[in-house]
């Protein structure tokens, strides 16, 4: 069969499904010749306020009125809250002794409708920016920016006296209150994602099939973030895909929209260099319009923050200005001298759980408290770091016996059920008590308490990817151990401390120490 048969078009209608194999595996190796679909229409729909109603991704509308309802909720028990706090000084607020009634209805339903009314000027309820990403609570912030400036031109222009304790509290609360609310919201909406597999959006990749492979990776590798991809439309042919394995139906030759619908999907993922032909884009996002289906672009630009990129139009081109990780500057100057000051505090008020532990060590098996063992830092450089000891002192003579019974890859050698491990030991692993004495090496400046942990001296050469990590100091915790742990492959372990040396910023290590305190308290991925 020719590939460019002109006005015949292929298609993979229902992919085959070998035996023995996962549902999920389907090859590429099954043809079914069918006449060109004709084209949809181009262009904005005939009315301006048209819009299609999403058949499939419908779960924004119910959730977007709860965020409503609940922003709306926050702001009235602020205001109750702040009433009920500043009872005298909130006497004179609004004349609340010459007229209660007004009083009540600017507290309880005035100030919480501008809250929700700003919020969605603020974009705050957008669809795209909600479940996922930081741009939810900056729109919230900068929303509560927006009411505070809001109330205060309003006392200026109408020379009301307020109470500014009362104000203040009642603005600066349901600030929290509503971030607090859009928390819980974000959790719930995970939590459905993650075990019932709804609330998402069902994507269809189009591209070379090694680039929708590789998007489909990334975007399924965290079921919370909602991306379900449905089918994957190749645009280089069948021949570079035949007998390959996907995990969802493969298609080709089709009018997108028709196959879209057809899938039951609701978004259009355009991945790598799919719109390589020049207006090719442009034109399936004229084809979409009106059609309730999402247009996203999929650059291969994997593993980079958003804050590293910036879009820069020339004459009507979009051009993505990557930015050079910050691994030097006033930025990291504040994160060390955090480091040294939290590190320092830290181990002042940890004197006592350091006493304890150090006694149950003894007392379990008698030799040293710590050990101490050399590690590679940054740039290279050989430093010993500090732990609790949890095993007995002679288990670097019993590892050569235990070498075959590694349950991960790469350079690490993990057990779940190491015997070298005393019950004590177990359990200062489990609640990673065994990683506080770090904190000298914190106080040092060999350490950090966010970024890729160290690893042993006496594994061979860092070389490749891997050599990267040394950028940077290495971390008490880091996004590895946020992310699973010793539950990881090498790999994966590898490729989030890359993310984290080539992204890192302060506000994500305040993310990461905070996202710490969930994973010690579960102990997953600790052994």
């Amino acid at each position: 069969m020719r590939e460019d048969m002109g006005e015949v078009t292929t298609s993979l209608q229902r992919p085959v499904t070998n035996e023995g194999r996962s549902e999920l595996v389907r090859h590429v190796d099954s043809f079914e010749i069918q006449p060109p679909t004709p084209p949809s229409h181009n262009g904005v729909p005939r009315s301006a306020w048209a819009r299609a109603r999403r058949r499939v991704s419908r779960w924004h509308r119910p959730y977007t009125v709860a965020l409503i309802l609940l922003d709306f909720a926050a702001a009235a028990l602020a205001s109750f809250l702040a009433i009920q706090i500043f009872d005298q000084a909130a006497s004179g607020f609004y004349g609340v002794k010459e007229d209660p009634t007004w009083f009540y209805t600017v507290a309880f339903g005035l100030m919480p409708l501008g809250w929700v009314v700003i919020l969605w000027g603020n974009r705050a309820y957008d669809r795209r920016y909600l479940g996922l990403g930081p741009d939810e609570f900056k729109r919230v912030i900068r929303g509560g920016v927006a009411v505070a400036a809001t109330v205060s031109f309003i006392a200026f222009a109408t020379v009301t006296q307020l109470s500014r304790y009362t104000v203040g509290f009642a603005l600066l609360g349901a600030l929290l209150l509503i971030l607090f609310g859009r928390i819980l919201a974000r959790s719930t909406l995970h939590a459905i994602r993650r075990r019932v597999g709804q609330a998402g959006h069902r994507m269809v990749l189009v591209g070379t099939l090694p680039e929708c492979l590789e998007v489909y990776t990334a975007v399924t590798r965290n079921p919370s973030a909602g991306l379900v991809p449905v089918a994957i439309y190749i645009t280089d042919g069948y021949a570079a895909a035949r007998g390959m394995q996907t995990p969802v139906p493969v298609y080709a030759g089709r009018d997108i929209l028709a196959l879209v619908r057809e899938v039951g999907g609701d978004t259009i993922a355009v991945c790598g260099s799919a719109s390589a032909e020049p207006g090719e884009l442009r034109r399936l996002a004229w084809q979409l319009e009106g059609s309730g289906v999402d247009l996203v672009v999929a650059p291969q630009l994997t593993d980079i923050a958003g804050p590293r990129v910036h879009i820069r139009p020339i004459e009507g081109l979009p051009l993505l200005h990557v930015e050079e990780p910050t691994l030097s500057g006033p930025a990291l100057l504040v994160k060390n001298l955090m480091d040294r000051v939290a590190a320092g505090i830290g181990l002042l008020l940890l004197v006592p759980v350091f006493l304890a532990v150090g006694v149950a060590i003894r007392l379990s098996d008698p030799g040293p408290v710590f050990f101490r063992q050399p590690r590679v830092g940054h740039e290279g450089r050989t430093f010993r770091v500090w732990k609790f000891r949890t095993m007995y002192v002679d288990a670097e003579d019993r590892l050569a016996g235990l070498v075959d019974q590694n349950e991960t890859d790469g350079m690490l050698f993990k057990m779940k059920q190491d015997p070298r491990v005393f019950p004590v030991g177990r359990f200062l692993r489990a609640s990673s008590l065994d990683e506080l004495p770090q904190l000298i090496n914190v106080l040092w400046g060999e350490m950090s308490l966010v970024g890729p942990r160290p690893l042993p001296a006496d594994d061979g050469d860092f070389l490749g990817d891997v050599r990267r990590r040394l950028l940077v100091r290495p971390g008490m915790t880091g996004l590895w151990q946020v992310s699973g742990r010793s539950d990881l492959s090498w790999d994966e372990s590898v490729r989030l401390d890359l993310y984290y040396v080539d992204n890192w910023s302060l506000a994500y290590d305040l993310s990461i120490l905070w996202r710490t305190v969930g994973v010690v308290l579960a102990s997953k991925g600790a052994y």
